[in-house]
Parts: structure tokens; C-alpha cells; sequence
């Protein structure tokens, strides 16, 4: 069995530890508790995990955001993985900070990186797993706010989160988006 992985995310150091990074952040830390080294490839750094006889496919597009689809769809093709073996690791404004969702499939929710994956596809049957980044900005203020770091609040919960969504991504691929929402979603 082969699982797509795309954690989305802008690439360059001035985006590094941002909320719109979350995607990034993620798939680092899995490459990191795996030993595992990230490759600059096509229109993405990619990495390969096997877990439980199944093959993880990571990819950070680097693309840039707003066009994110471009590097799901090569590499959904590359890999033959069907739609219903890739997820999608996202940052959610209208989640409450820490909140992790996994969702089967829905709407962009405004969201530039979904939009680009759902009209590069075609539809929108793909699993994502939302991480809640809160709406805490002025208004007219979204863009700096998603790509601001985190509060030094947030920072102390962020890693358990993180290992939280890691584990989130291992059922996913193991047991299934189902169950996987029935054990992790609150």
C-alpha cells in the first residue's frame, strides 16, 4: 500500500517557523523521529518512510503555496497513488489553535493551497488533516498573520502537536481516515 503525504508550506528561511509552515513542520519532525533525509526533487523534497509494510511518500512542494497542486498532481501521477491514499497536512484559521481535524475531503475554506490541489484535480476527494492556527489578527491583517510565527504560548504546545499530527498520519495510513477521525477527532 502507498500513501501521498503533502505537508504544504512556502519554502525559503523567511517562512520557516510560520503558521502557514505548519505542513513543512510536520513532515520535518516525522523525517527527524525517522531518521529520515529530505531530496530536492521534482518540484518538491521528498523522502520515502515504510511503516508497517506500507510506504510513506513526504512531500514539501516547492512550488510555493498557491500552487501546491502542481507538485501533488506530478507526484500523485509519478507514484500511482489514488486520491483516496493522499493526505494533505494543512494550517486552518478557523480552527482554534491546536485543534487537529481530519477531514475525508471538503471545501477549500478559502485556503490558496487547497484551491490550487482542488482545480488542478478536479474535485475535492482528498483527506487533509487541518491544524487549527486560530484567527487572532485585525482585520485586512490574514496574510502577515499566517505568515507570523507562532506566540511563545503556542510555541510551548507545539511539539506535542506535532507528534500528535505524526501519529495522526501513521493511522491514516494504517487503519484507515474513518477510524482514524473516530480515535483522533474531538
Amino acid at each position: 500500500m502507498k500513501y501521498l503525504i503533502v505537508g504544504l508550506g512556502n519554502i525559503g528561511p523567511e517562512y520557516a517557523e510560520t503558521r502557514h509552515n505548519i505542513g513543512f513542520m510536520i513532515l520535518d519532525e516525522l523525517a527527524k523521529q525517522e531518521g529520515l533525509k529530505f531530496y530536492n526533487m521534482k518540484l518538491a523534497w521528498y523522502t520515502e518512510l515504510n511503516y508497517k509494510s506500507r510506504t510513506l511518500y513526504l512531500i514539501k512542494p516547492t512550488t510555493y503555496m498557491n500552487l501546491s497542486g502542481k507538485a501533488l498532481n506530478h507526484w500523485m501521477q509519478q507514484l500511482k497513488i489514488p486520491a483516496q491514499n493522499v493526505l494533505v497536512l494543512v494550517d486552518d484559521l478557523a480552527l482554534p489553535f491546536g485543534t487537529l481535524r481530519l477531514k475525508p475531503k471538503g471545501s477549500a475554506a478559502g485556503h490558496n493551497g487547497l484551491k490550487h490541489i482542488e482545480a488542478t484535480l478536479g474535485h475535492q476527494d482528498y483527506a487533509r488533516l487541518r491544524f487549527g492556527i486560530s484567527d487572532h489578527f485585525p482585520k485586512g491583517r490574514q496574510v502577515d498573520y499566517v505568515l507570523s510565527g507562532f506566540d511563545p504560548e503556542e510555541q510551548l504546545e507545539l511539539a506535542p502537536l506535532i507528534d500528535r499530527s505524526i501519529e495522526m498520519i501513521k493511522s491514516f495510513a494504517t487503519i484507515g481516515t474513518e477510524l482514524t477521525m473516530t480515535r483522533f477527532n474531538k
